[in-house]
């Protein structure tokens, strides 16, 4: 089966496990840094990680790319449909996520939107060894955090965030579609 047909599957047949999901990472591709380089929508990949459901709670879109330098790694969308980027500095990754209600999620994540968006960069990216493959890898500015991307097909990638601190076979898994393509 390929890349992109098991991808699906895995996305439309609910969660699966930690183990099942880096076993696919670990077959995929590594990508380099030009490949990244655009406008990438998201939406969650779920392993029953804590943080699942989170991200798609509060209109999550996905994360920009604009050069290695500077990266976008959380954008969200509006309701009228206007894109905006939200510092990640300001969301405190000690919360126990799994035990916060996601009803309460979206109407906190609104009060406090305006107060943590930001037309700063807030990442970069760099080659980096995970996993014992070398592949383009995001680099938060002001967390222990690392996002990891492989290769699913020319328009797709799946990112897994390590965090420090993290247990190490743990991970939050998420799907990248290209929107558009850098210069």
């Amino acid at each position: 089966m390929n890349p992109r047909t098991k991808l699906e599957k895995f996305l439309t047949e609910g969660p699966i496990s930690q183990a099942e999901a880096f076993q696919f990472f670990d077959q995929l591709e590594s990508i380099d840094l030009s490949f990244m380089i655009g406008l990438w929508k998201g939406r969650e990949f779920r392993t029953n990680h804590p943080m699942d459901g989170l991200l798609e709670s509060v209109n999550w879109f996905g994360k920009e790319f604009i050069d290695s330098e500077t990266v976008h790694p959380l954008v969200f969308q509006k309701n009228n449909g206007v894109l905006y980027k939200i510092n990640p500095g300001f969301i405190p990754l000690s919360l126990p996520f799994d035990k916060i209600p996601r009803s309460l999620v979206k109407p906190l994540f609104s009060a406090a939107s305006p107060f943590i968006a930001t037309k700063k960069d807030k990442a970069r990216i760099r080659m980096l060894e995970y996993r014992g493959v070398l592949s383009a890898t995001m680099i938060y500015d002001q967390h222990g955090m690392y996002d990891m991307f492989r290769k699913v097909d020319d328009h797709t990638v799946l990112g897994v965030m390590d965090l420090k601190g993290g247990k190490e076979e743990s991970g939050y898994f998420f799907v990248l579609e290209r929107v558009t393509k850098g210069k």
